[in-house]
């Protein structure tokens, strides 16, 4: 049985990213510290999840400040106010401010604690593939050896996240220009050798209008059909995605990802369509909002019910571990009895890889009836 987590806390232990961050812009530290420092917590972080027993390992999922802001600035959408800048400083500048230019407005990332910078686009927005963050972190992974599925915000999720540079502007008109950007990506993907790559679409868990999914339709045809391009998760988290699902489901990608904890109606869904044929479904059952252990017998029982729906069963996390701190057991001002039954997202880790070895195993101690609480 496979198992993965669709992303990792990406501070560092000891807030490394934090401090050097600060360190940085306080003009302590060289531009050359901070990104040694980016690289030496990206390869913590691959090798932790290796050696954790997980089968599938996400890359791209660190940032020096924000994933979307990453996302936008790797498409060029750059406003105009930060033409005079470049590199880290038209970075840090978007996402902190500088001298007489505003950053881009922080917002709340759906119903988390976490705040994403929103991209401004409008019709002079120049989209195209300015930087290969994900080429780069996929062929650093490979470097030391640990095989990683690149991870993308969706396009759609980034059009309907942005906001208009001008009135009257809807961002969605521009999808074909982003998919264009998209394409070129997965094609540099592909011949980096990377074999799968997720696009991560959390604004399907909201209602979606008839344009929208007809957005989301053209959108994975066009990238399903490419020859030149990796496999493809389309994953979805944060709820129940609705009339979204028989689209992805109709549609030429090999995996959808669900959250099965925030969208316990998606298993319904999914019987009502008849499952996913031939395709993976990567089964979001180990939470990754909230920092309590997980019902391992419960999600046992969901994963067995899931398993005739789908080619294929990844057990996963629902959605990113950002969400979560990074290790209980660091966690020195907590009593014992209370850290017992807390998970943060290293014992999250752990948990999917039980809950996948369960599943391989028919492990007959999981599958047994929960002991009544003295």
């Amino acid at each position: 049985m496979e198992t993965t987590v669709l992303g990792y806390p990406r501070i560092g232990a000891r807030r490394e990213l934090e401090k050097a961050t600060e360190a940085f812009l306080a003009g302590r530290e060289t531009r050359v510290s901070l990104t040694d420092t980016a690289a030496a917590l990206r390869r913590e972080t691959w090798e932790t999840l290796r050696d954790a027993g997980l089968s599938g390992i996400p890359s791209n999922t660190f940032s020096l400040y924000d994933h979307v802001l990453d996302t936008a600035v790797m498409f060029n959408a750059v406003p105009e106010r930060f033409a005079a800048l470049d590199g880290l400083n038209a970075y840090f500048a978007m996402a902190r401010g500088a001298e007489g230019m505003a950053p881009l407005e922080r917002t709340q990332w759906f119903d988390t604690n976490y705040q994403y910078l929103v991209p401004e686009l409008g019709r002079e927005t120049d989209l195209r593939l300015a930087e290969y963050k994900p080429v780069l972190e996929y062929l650093q992974a490979r470097s030391y050896g640990i095989e990683t599925r690149p991870v993308l915000l969706g396009p759609l999720s980034f059009l309907l996240l942005s906001k208009p540079a001008e009135p009257g502007f809807r961002p969605l008109v521009l999808l074909d220009r982003l998919l264009d950007v998209y394409e070129q990506l997965l094609e540099k993907l592909h011949a980096s050798g990377a074999d799968w790559v997720q696009l991560d679409e959390p604004v399907l868990a909201a209602d979606r209008t008839g344009e929208e999914l007809e957005a989301l339709r053209h959108a994975y045809k066009r990238l399903g059909t490419r020859l030149r391009r990796p496999c493809l998760l389309v994953s979805t988290y944060f709820g129940e995605i609705g009339n979204a699902l028989p689209v992805l489901a109709a549609s030429p990608v090999e995996a959808i990802g669900l959250d099965f904890v925030a969208g316990p109606g998606n298993r319904e869904a999914l019987a009502a369509i008849g499952g996913i044929g031939i395709k993976t479904l990567f089964a979001g059952v180990i939470d990754g909002r909230h920092v309590w252990r997980a019902d391992l017998q419960r999600a046992l029982s969901l994963c067995a019910s899931l398993s005739g729906l789908a080619g294929n069963l990844v057990v996963s996390t629902s959605c990113s571990l950002l969400h979560v701190p990074l290790d209980v057991s660091a966690e020195t001002s907590l009593s014992p009895e209370l850290a017992g039954r807390m998970a943060f997202a290293r014992q999250k880790v752990d948990e999917v890889v039980a809950l996948g070895r369960a599943l391989s195993e028919n492990d007959a101690v999981l599958a047994q009836p929960a002991m009544a609480a003295p």
